[in-house]
């Protein structure tokens, strides 16, 4: 009767909770990038329309009025 074994790789020992976080430091959120709108100079994320005056590349998407709501 032969047995098959399937090792698995295992950490020698364990990681300590300073150590572990010590390697996470650099996973940081970074903040959202803005730009400012052509028309009105407000600052917009990219690729949205501009909640200030409702244009988008240039061309007006959302009316004043609805934009005013």
């Amino acid at each position: 009767m032969k047995l098959e074994l399937q090792l698995f790789a295992v950490p020698f020992r364990k990681v300590s909770k300073t150590r572990g976080r010590k390697r996470r430091t650099h996973y940081k959120i970074s903040e959202n990038a803005t730009v400012t709108c052509p028309k009105c100079g407000a600052a917009v994320r990219g690729h949205r329309v501009c909640a200030n005056c409702g244009t988008y590349k240039g061309k007006e998407v959302v009316k004043e009025k609805e934009v005013a709501e």
